[in-house]
């Protein structure tokens, strides 16, 4: 019977209370902050690839292929 009961309790999964979906795009006010922290940290290849993804409206996945 202690069997039965474990298979009929009922499990919740990892991301119950996780939103999922496409996350909204950046705001202009956090790109001109990106760009500035990679500016100061000297980062220029970030950098170049941050502004080539968002010229092209590139997302994450496609961006790693470069």
């Amino acid at each position: 019977m202690a069997q039965r009961d474990l298979f009929l309790s009922p499990k919740q999964t990892w991301n119950h209370r996780r939103l999922f979906g496409p996350k909204p795009p950046f705001k202009p006010k956090h790109v001109w902050g990106i760009r500035q922290q990679l500016k100061a940290t000297g980062r220029v290849r970030d950098l170049a690839l941050f502004n080539c993804a968002i010229d092209a409206k590139l997302r994450g996945c496609d961006l790693v292929k470069l």
